[in-house]
Protein backbone atom coordinates (compact mmCIF):
# COMPACT_ATOMS: atom_id res chain seq x y z
CA UNK A 1 0.00 0.00 0.00
CA UNK A 2 1.29 3.44 -0.92
CA UNK A 3 2.05 5.53 2.15
CA UNK A 4 0.50 8.51 0.37
CA UNK A 5 -2.97 6.89 0.45
CA UNK A 6 -3.63 8.21 3.93
CA UNK A 7 -7.40 7.65 3.77
CA UNK A 8 -6.76 3.95 3.05
CA UNK A 9 -4.32 3.75 5.95
CA UNK A 10 -6.84 5.28 8.38
CA UNK A 11 -9.42 2.68 7.41
CA UNK A 12 -6.84 -0.11 7.65
CA UNK A 13 -6.03 0.79 11.25
CA UNK A 14 -9.71 0.84 12.16
CA UNK A 15 -10.47 -2.51 10.51
CA UNK A 16 -7.45 -4.27 12.00
CA UNK A 17 -8.90 -3.57 15.43
CA UNK A 18 -12.14 -5.38 14.56
CA UNK A 19 -12.97 -9.07 14.78
CA UNK A 20 -14.89 -11.25 12.40
CA UNK A 21 -14.08 -13.72 9.67
CA UNK A 22 -15.72 -11.87 6.75
CA UNK A 23 -15.59 -8.21 5.73
CA UNK A 24 -17.54 -6.45 2.98
CA UNK A 25 -15.82 -3.31 1.68
CA UNK A 26 -18.56 -1.37 -0.10
CA UNK A 27 -18.63 1.92 -1.95
CA UNK A 28 -18.45 3.53 -5.38
CA UNK A 29 -15.65 2.44 -7.67
CA UNK A 30 -12.41 4.37 -7.48
CA UNK A 31 -12.14 4.69 -3.68
CA UNK A 32 -9.51 1.96 -3.26
CA UNK A 33 -11.52 -1.12 -2.20
CA UNK A 34 -8.98 -3.53 -3.65
CA UNK A 35 -6.01 -1.65 -2.15
CA UNK A 36 -7.62 -1.79 1.28
CA UNK A 37 -8.47 -5.48 0.88
CA UNK A 38 -4.87 -6.28 -0.05
CA UNK A 39 -3.51 -4.18 2.83
CA UNK A 40 -5.74 -6.11 5.25
CA UNK A 41 -4.67 -9.46 3.81
CA UNK A 42 -0.98 -8.58 4.03
CA UNK A 43 -1.35 -7.29 7.60
CA UNK A 44 -3.11 -10.47 8.73
CA UNK A 45 -0.49 -12.71 7.12
CA UNK A 46 2.56 -10.60 8.06
CA UNK A 47 5.04 -12.24 10.47
CA UNK A 48 5.65 -8.94 12.31
CA UNK A 49 2.35 -7.11 11.92
CA UNK A 50 1.38 -4.22 14.20
CA UNK A 51 -1.85 -2.27 14.74
CA UNK A 52 -0.44 0.03 12.06
CA UNK A 53 -0.31 -2.71 9.41
CA UNK A 54 2.20 -5.05 7.80
CA UNK A 55 5.95 -4.62 8.20
CA UNK A 56 6.60 -4.90 4.45
CA UNK A 57 9.96 -6.62 4.97
CA UNK A 58 9.33 -10.19 6.16
CA UNK A 59 9.14 -13.29 3.99
CA UNK A 60 5.34 -13.28 4.11
CA UNK A 61 5.19 -9.66 2.90
CA UNK A 62 7.59 -10.50 0.07
CA UNK A 63 5.44 -13.48 -0.92
CA UNK A 64 2.37 -11.21 -0.99
CA UNK A 65 4.22 -8.69 -3.15
CA UNK A 66 5.01 -11.31 -5.80
CA UNK A 67 1.61 -13.06 -5.51
CA UNK A 68 3.01 -16.38 -4.28
CA UNK A 69 1.82 -16.58 -0.66
CA UNK A 70 0.49 -20.14 -0.11
CA UNK A 71 -2.16 -19.01 2.39
CA UNK A 72 -3.61 -16.24 0.23
CA UNK A 73 -6.12 -16.52 -2.61
CA UNK A 74 -7.23 -13.62 -4.81
CA UNK A 75 -10.57 -14.44 -6.42
CA UNK A 76 -10.65 -11.89 -9.25
CA UNK A 77 -12.66 -11.71 -12.43
CA UNK A 78 -10.49 -12.40 -15.51
CA UNK A 79 -10.81 -8.81 -16.73
CA UNK A 80 -9.63 -7.49 -13.35
CA UNK A 81 -6.66 -9.87 -13.43
CA UNK A 82 -5.65 -8.32 -16.74
CA UNK A 83 -6.21 -4.74 -15.53
CA UNK A 84 -4.25 -5.32 -12.32
CA UNK A 85 -1.50 -7.37 -13.94
CA UNK A 86 -2.14 -10.45 -11.82
CA UNK A 87 -1.14 -13.93 -13.00
CA UNK A 88 -3.98 -16.15 -14.14
CA UNK A 89 -5.01 -18.86 -16.53
CA UNK A 90 -4.75 -18.06 -20.21
CA UNK A 91 -8.01 -17.80 -22.14
CA UNK A 92 -6.51 -18.74 -25.50
CA UNK A 93 -6.74 -15.19 -26.79
CA UNK A 94 -10.43 -14.84 -25.93
CA UNK A 95 -11.73 -11.59 -24.46
CA UNK A 96 -11.42 -11.78 -20.64
CA UNK A 97 -14.71 -12.31 -18.84
CA UNK A 98 -16.00 -9.73 -16.37
CA UNK A 99 -17.65 -12.41 -14.25
CA UNK A 100 -16.13 -14.55 -11.49
CA UNK A 101 -16.50 -18.14 -12.65
CA UNK A 102 -17.53 -21.15 -10.59
CA UNK A 103 -14.23 -22.91 -11.34
CA UNK A 104 -12.32 -20.01 -9.79
CA UNK A 105 -14.60 -20.09 -6.76
CA UNK A 106 -13.88 -23.79 -6.29
CA UNK A 107 -10.18 -22.88 -6.13
CA UNK A 108 -10.91 -20.31 -3.41
CA UNK A 109 -12.98 -22.80 -1.42
CA UNK A 110 -10.23 -25.40 -1.71
CA UNK A 111 -7.68 -22.86 -0.46
CA UNK A 112 -9.91 -22.04 2.53
CA UNK A 113 -10.18 -25.73 3.44
CA UNK A 114 -6.48 -26.55 3.18
CA UNK A 115 -4.18 -26.65 6.17
CA UNK A 116 -2.43 -23.34 6.84
CA UNK A 117 1.18 -23.37 5.56
CA UNK A 118 2.87 -20.42 7.26
CA UNK A 119 0.93 -20.44 10.53
CA UNK A 120 -0.70 -17.00 10.27
CA UNK A 121 -4.09 -18.15 9.00
CA UNK A 122 -5.50 -17.87 5.48
CA UNK A 123 -7.11 -15.00 3.57
CA UNK A 124 -9.39 -14.99 0.52
CA UNK A 125 -10.05 -11.67 -1.28
CA UNK A 126 -13.01 -11.49 -3.69
CA UNK A 127 -13.09 -8.58 -6.17
CA UNK A 128 -15.32 -7.32 -7.63
CA UNK A 129 -17.73 -9.27 -5.44
CA UNK A 130 -20.79 -8.15 -7.42
CA UNK A 131 -19.48 -10.13 -10.39
CA UNK A 132 -20.33 -13.46 -8.76
CA UNK A 133 -23.36 -15.12 -10.34
CA UNK A 134 -25.89 -16.99 -8.21
CA UNK A 135 -24.02 -20.32 -8.48
CA UNK A 136 -20.65 -18.79 -7.59
CA UNK A 137 -22.16 -16.82 -4.71
CA UNK A 138 -23.90 -19.90 -3.29
CA UNK A 139 -20.62 -21.84 -3.39
CA UNK A 140 -18.99 -19.09 -1.32
CA UNK A 141 -22.01 -18.86 1.00
CA UNK A 142 -21.52 -22.41 2.27
CA UNK A 143 -17.93 -21.64 3.19
CA UNK A 144 -18.87 -18.36 4.89
CA UNK A 145 -21.49 -20.14 7.00
CA UNK A 146 -19.02 -22.74 8.30
CA UNK A 147 -15.51 -21.30 7.86
CA UNK A 148 -12.45 -23.31 8.77
CA UNK A 149 -10.50 -22.00 11.78
CA UNK A 150 -8.18 -19.10 10.94
CA UNK A 151 -9.73 -18.27 7.56
CA UNK A 152 -10.72 -14.70 6.74
CA UNK A 153 -12.62 -13.35 3.75
CA UNK A 154 -12.65 -9.85 2.31
CA UNK A 155 -15.30 -9.07 -0.29
CA UNK A 156 -14.67 -5.79 -2.11
CA UNK A 157 -17.52 -4.38 -4.17
CA UNK A 158 -18.46 -1.33 -6.22
CA UNK A 159 -22.13 -2.36 -6.47
CA UNK A 160 -23.25 -3.71 -3.10
CA UNK A 161 -26.90 -3.97 -4.16
CA UNK A 162 -25.98 -6.66 -6.71
CA UNK A 163 -24.63 -9.04 -4.05
CA UNK A 164 -26.99 -11.70 -2.68
CA UNK A 165 -28.58 -10.57 0.63
CA UNK A 166 -27.61 -13.92 2.17
CA UNK A 167 -23.94 -13.12 1.48
CA UNK A 168 -24.18 -9.54 2.75
CA UNK A 169 -25.81 -10.69 5.98
CA UNK A 170 -22.82 -12.90 6.83
CA UNK A 171 -20.25 -10.12 6.47
CA UNK A 172 -19.28 -7.15 8.60
CA UNK A 173 -19.97 -4.20 6.30
CA UNK A 174 -17.50 -1.34 5.96
CA UNK A 175 -18.46 1.75 3.94
CA UNK A 176 -15.44 3.07 2.06
CA UNK A 177 -14.41 6.55 3.21
CA UNK A 178 -13.88 9.40 0.77
CA UNK A 179 -10.53 11.21 0.95
CA UNK A 180 -10.28 14.93 1.51
CA UNK A 181 -9.61 16.77 -1.80
CA UNK A 182 -6.07 17.70 -0.77
CA UNK A 183 -5.33 14.08 0.24
CA UNK A 184 -6.55 12.81 -3.12
CA UNK A 185 -4.56 15.38 -5.10
CA UNK A 186 -1.40 14.69 -3.04
CA UNK A 187 -1.79 10.97 -3.73
CA UNK A 188 -2.30 11.55 -7.47
CA UNK A 189 0.79 13.77 -7.54
CA UNK A 190 2.72 10.93 -5.91
CA UNK A 191 1.62 8.74 -8.85
CA UNK A 192 3.29 11.14 -11.30
CA UNK A 193 0.65 13.80 -12.06
CA UNK A 194 1.18 17.53 -11.61
CA UNK A 195 -1.29 19.37 -9.39
CA UNK A 196 -3.30 21.01 -12.17
CA UNK A 197 -3.55 17.71 -14.05
CA UNK A 198 -4.55 15.92 -10.84
CA UNK A 199 -7.27 18.49 -10.09
CA UNK A 200 -8.85 18.12 -13.55
CA UNK A 201 -8.66 14.31 -13.45
CA UNK A 202 -10.15 14.20 -9.95
CA UNK A 203 -13.07 16.38 -11.00
CA UNK A 204 -13.67 14.22 -14.07
CA UNK A 205 -13.74 11.15 -11.81
CA UNK A 206 -16.23 12.69 -9.34
CA UNK A 207 -13.56 12.98 -6.62
CA UNK A 208 -12.64 9.26 -6.74
CA UNK A 209 -8.82 9.17 -6.79
CA UNK A 210 -8.26 5.66 -8.13
CA UNK A 211 -10.64 6.31 -11.00
CA UNK A 212 -8.96 9.67 -11.60
CA UNK A 213 -5.85 7.83 -12.77
CA UNK A 214 -7.84 6.71 -15.82
CA UNK A 215 -8.58 10.34 -16.70
CA UNK A 216 -5.01 11.57 -16.22
CA UNK A 217 -4.12 11.19 -19.91
CA UNK A 218 -7.19 13.25 -20.85
CA UNK A 219 -6.62 16.05 -18.33
CA UNK A 220 -5.28 18.33 -21.07
CA UNK A 221 -8.28 17.87 -23.37
CA UNK A 222 -11.05 17.27 -20.80
CA UNK A 223 -12.11 20.95 -20.68
CA UNK A 224 -12.54 20.95 -24.49
CA UNK A 225 -14.70 17.81 -24.69
CA UNK A 226 -18.16 19.37 -24.16
CA UNK A 227 -17.79 21.64 -27.19
CA UNK A 228 -16.06 18.88 -29.15
CA UNK A 229 -19.06 16.61 -28.58
CA UNK A 230 -21.39 19.43 -29.61
CA UNK A 231 -19.46 19.85 -32.87
CA UNK A 232 -18.87 16.14 -33.43
CA UNK A 233 -15.06 16.51 -33.38
CA UNK A 234 -13.89 14.02 -30.76
CA UNK A 235 -10.71 12.56 -32.22
CA UNK A 236 -9.15 12.57 -28.74
CA UNK A 237 -11.51 9.75 -27.70
CA UNK A 238 -11.16 7.45 -30.69
CA UNK A 239 -9.55 4.71 -28.56
CA UNK A 240 -12.29 4.70 -25.94
CA UNK A 241 -14.72 1.85 -25.44
CA UNK A 242 -18.48 2.26 -25.76
CA UNK A 243 -18.84 2.07 -21.96
CA UNK A 244 -16.34 4.92 -21.54
CA UNK A 245 -18.21 6.97 -24.14
CA UNK A 246 -21.50 6.48 -22.33
CA UNK A 247 -19.86 7.46 -19.04
CA UNK A 248 -18.52 10.69 -20.57
CA UNK A 249 -21.84 11.58 -22.20
CA UNK A 250 -23.76 10.92 -18.99
CA UNK A 251 -21.42 13.27 -17.13
CA UNK A 252 -21.83 15.95 -19.79
CA UNK A 253 -25.62 15.59 -19.82
CA UNK A 254 -25.68 15.69 -16.01
CA UNK A 255 -23.69 18.94 -15.90
CA UNK A 256 -25.78 20.59 -18.62
CA UNK A 257 -28.92 19.80 -16.65
CA UNK A 258 -27.36 21.18 -13.46
CA UNK A 259 -26.40 24.45 -15.13
CA UNK A 260 -29.87 24.69 -16.65
CA UNK A 261 -31.41 24.83 -13.16
CA UNK A 262 -28.74 27.19 -11.82
CA UNK A 263 -26.57 24.62 -9.96
CA UNK A 264 -22.83 24.26 -10.27
CA UNK A 265 -21.60 21.46 -12.58
CA UNK A 266 -19.83 18.51 -11.01
CA UNK A 267 -17.53 17.07 -13.68
CA UNK A 268 -16.62 20.12 -15.78
CA UNK A 269 -15.72 23.71 -15.04
CA UNK A 270 -18.65 26.07 -15.78
CA UNK A 271 -16.57 27.85 -18.42
CA UNK A 272 -16.10 24.55 -20.30
CA UNK A 273 -19.82 23.99 -20.88
CA UNK A 274 -21.57 25.41 -23.95
CA UNK A 275 -25.00 26.96 -23.82
CA UNK A 276 -26.89 23.96 -25.14
CA UNK A 277 -30.02 21.91 -24.71
CA UNK A 278 -33.49 22.33 -23.24
CA UNK A 279 -35.19 20.55 -20.37
CA UNK A 280 -36.96 18.31 -22.85
CA UNK A 281 -33.95 17.46 -25.02
CA UNK A 282 -31.58 16.90 -22.10
CA UNK A 283 -33.93 14.79 -19.99
CA UNK A 284 -34.76 12.63 -23.02
CA UNK A 285 -31.05 12.28 -23.69
CA UNK A 286 -30.38 11.31 -20.06
CA UNK A 287 -33.06 8.61 -20.21
CA UNK A 288 -31.69 7.24 -23.47
CA UNK A 289 -28.14 7.11 -22.07
CA UNK A 290 -29.41 5.26 -19.00
CA UNK A 291 -31.01 2.63 -21.24
CA UNK A 292 -27.81 2.33 -23.29
CA UNK A 293 -25.69 1.96 -20.15
CA UNK A 294 -27.67 -1.14 -19.14
CA UNK A 295 -26.79 -2.95 -22.39
CA UNK A 296 -23.49 -1.33 -23.41
CA UNK A 297 -21.51 -4.51 -22.65
CA UNK A 298 -23.42 -6.45 -25.31
CA UNK A 299 -21.41 -7.25 -28.47
CA UNK A 300 -22.70 -4.37 -30.59
CA UNK A 301 -20.79 -3.04 -33.58
CA UNK A 302 -18.62 -0.51 -31.74
CA UNK A 303 -18.29 1.96 -34.61
CA UNK A 304 -22.01 2.12 -35.32
CA UNK A 305 -22.86 2.46 -31.63
CA UNK A 306 -20.40 5.32 -31.15
CA UNK A 307 -21.73 7.11 -34.25
CA UNK A 308 -25.27 6.77 -32.89
CA UNK A 309 -24.23 8.07 -29.46
CA UNK A 310 -22.51 11.09 -30.96
CA UNK A 311 -25.42 11.89 -33.26
CA UNK A 312 -27.85 11.68 -30.33
CA UNK A 313 -25.61 13.97 -28.27
CA UNK A 314 -25.42 16.59 -31.00
CA UNK A 315 -29.19 16.54 -31.47
CA UNK A 316 -29.82 16.94 -27.72
CA UNK A 317 -27.32 19.80 -27.44
CA UNK A 318 -28.47 21.55 -30.60
CA UNK A 319 -31.86 22.53 -29.17
CA UNK A 320 -31.81 25.74 -27.17
CA UNK A 321 -35.11 27.24 -26.11
CA UNK A 322 -33.79 29.10 -23.10
CA UNK A 323 -34.49 32.81 -23.02
CA UNK A 324 -31.48 35.08 -23.30
CA UNK A 325 -30.66 37.28 -20.32
CA UNK A 326 -31.50 40.97 -20.65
Amino acid sequence: MSAEAVWIHRQLQRLLAQRGHALLLAGPGGLGQFDLAMALAQSWLCEHSTPDGACGACAACHAMAVHTHPDFFALLSPVKRVELGWPGEEDGGAKPSKDIRIDAMRGAVECAQRTCVRGRGKVVVVYPAERMNVYTANALLKTLEEPAPGVRFVLATEAEHQILPTLRSRCVRHAMAWPAPDEAIDWLCAQGLDRSQAAVALRAAADKPHEAQRFAALAGVWPTLPRAVQLGTVQALQGWTAAQWVDLLQKLCHDLLRTLCGAAPRFFDPADLPRAGTWGSLTSWAQSLARTARTVEHPYHAGLLLDALLLEAREAMRADARPTSR
